[in-house]
């Protein structure tokens, strides 16, 4: 345990964004560990997701403690999704699956909200985020823009 509470400070510092704040979170190798932790079982998906693309010729790199994969043969299968479907983006845990690196250069902020999001909310994000969706359609408004957690990314300013 001690090893990987070493490894985990270690990588979180070669990753750690350059601001009070994350260096913060280095001090404290428990928080490190529960960021990462709290969200785990959606990162496994989001590595699910991730192999096949890589299978096809995504690329992957770490990118401030987050694992970004994209290109491939990403943009020709989405754009074979019906169009509510569609992304640019889309965090899973600490896993961004993107279009293109340079979609995901236009995106970033806001898709580290989302991995913010997961961060707090761990494995009821994803069911939250739904049933914020569910509600927001059901009063007859925009399941995706109005959802608060939409909302929230969207407010951030440009990285």
């Amino acid at each position: 345990m001690g090893a990987l509470l070493f490894l985990v400070v270690i990588l979180d510092k070669a990753l750690a964004f350059r601001n009070r704040r994350a260096m913060a979170c280095i001090q404290s190798p428990v928080k490190i560990l529960a960021r990462y932790l709290w969200p785990l079982g959606w990162t496994a998906v989001g590595l699910v997701c991730a192999l096949p693309a890589l299978a096809l010729g995504a690329r992957a790199r770490w990118h401030q403690g987050v694992l970004e994969v994209c290109g491939g043969r990403l943009q020709r299968g989405c754009a074979g999704l019906p169009p509510a479907l569609r992304f640019e983006a889309m965090t899973l845990g600490h896993v961004v699956l993107g279009l293109s690196a340079t979609d995901l250069a236009a995106v970033r902020a806001h898709e580290r909200v989302h991995v913010a999001q997961y961060e707090r909310w761990g494995l009821l994000f994803v069911p939250a985020y739904l049933a914020e969706s569910a509600w927001q359609w059901a009063r007859g408004r925009d399941p995706y823009r109005h959802n608060r957690f939409e909302c929230a990314a969207y407010h951030q300013p440009p990285g």
